[in-house]
């Protein structure tokens, strides 16, 4: 009984949620998504391709005032700062990936995606 009681939130979970419970997981839409997301966080001039129709060019005068030219690259986490340390980690995270799974990227159709969000970070 008592291994009953604690078998019953998942039980409830099971019962409630069959299409949850034992749905699998799609890796194919998480890097989709994934990707997308970086595009969301892009700054600068956008291309023409831009897939993130919402947004428009940003930060075009960063650096400016100190006679440098910052324009580009990634906000970070969603909102209007750019920092240079975790960008370059992301974007070598994401370099690694394209040399490890680029065959499997490529599969999904997201190869060229993943390899722009490189170039848009370098």
């Amino acid at each position: 009984m008592e291994k009953l009681i604690r078998m019953f939130p998942l039980l409830l979970v099971l019962l409630l949620c069959p299409n949850f419970a034992f749905a699998g997981h799609d890796y194919g839409q998480a890097l989709s998504k994934s990707l997308l997301f970086f595009e969301a966080q892009r700054s600068g001039y956008l291309p023409h391709n831009q897939r993130v129709t919402w947004r428009a060019h940003s930060g075009l005068q960063d650096g400016k005032a100190s006679g440098v030219d910052l324009v580009g690259g990634y906000y970070d986490a969603g909102d209007n700062v750019k920092f240079g340390l975790p960008m370059a980690f992301t974007v070598t995270m994401m370099s690694w990936s394209i040399i490890e799974y680029g065959k499997q990227m490529a599969a999904s159709g997201e190869l060229g995606h993943a390899m722009e969000a490189v170039k848009w970070g370098t």
